[in-house]
């Protein structure tokens, strides 16, 4: 067999893959688009953002890894455009002033990061939503926990069990899968949906 076979064939094989892998994602979407239990929670979180910040009040975010990223991206969304150019709204991504993160991970523990920022900067009708793809990340449930206690309202982004974080979100938005790029993929669904809600209701598009 050549060079020009072999890459024939690696080729063959690995678009094989890639095709499973895109509908792996499909197929995990299709279960959300055909679950109206589920729409209707996005519909609630979207709600719950929204009022947010007609009251005046923030968003905050955290995640780990992945996340954190998705964290940073949802809060930008918000803070700075989706599709309109409009004014920007509070939300926040709590990992990004690394300072403040390695030293309460230094002084207090890693598990302390988010919940003492939320201590910092929440206040009573403000939102956290706390983004992990087991929902057993010990730094968001004591976030989450944090906020529970401040009278913050609580939005969880898990995979399909929800995990520990569960019991500390007041609207827990599980996917439906145990496969964390999946899950992930998912969440950043999720989130555009609810920026684009949100944006939709607040500026009257």
């Amino acid at each position: 067999m050549n060079d020009e076979q072999q890459a024939a064939n690696k080729y063959l094989k690995t678009k094989n893959d890639i095709k499973n892998i895109i509908q792996k994602s499909i197929d995990l979407k299709r279960q959300l688009l055909e679950d109206e239990y589920y729409t209707k929670k996005i519909h609630i979180a979207s709600n719950i953002v929204t009022n947010t910040f007609k009251s005046g009040r923030k968003v905050f975010f955290c995640g780990n890894g992945g996340s954190a990223a998705d964290a940073q991206h949802l809060s930008t969304e918000l803070s700075g455009r989706f599709y309109l150019d409009r004014a920007p709204l509070f939300a926040e991504a709590l990992h990004v002033n690394t300072s403040f993160l390695t030293a309460v991970a230094n002084d207090f523990g890693y598990e302390e990061i988010y919940a003492r920022m939320v201590q910092a900067k929440g206040s009573e009708g403000d939102v956290l939503v706390g983004i992990s793809t087991s929902g057993n990340s010990p730094n968001i449930i004591r976030a989450l926990q944090q906020a529970k206690e401040q009278k913050l309202i609580t939005i969880g982004m898990t995979g399909e069990t929800g995990g520990k974080m569960a019991e500390y979100c007041d609207v827990l938005l599980n996917v439906p899968s145990t496969d964390t790029p999946r899950i992930q993929e998912c969440h950043i669904l999720i989130g555009h949906i609810i920026c684009e809600l949100v944006e939709r209701e607040l500026f009257n598009e």
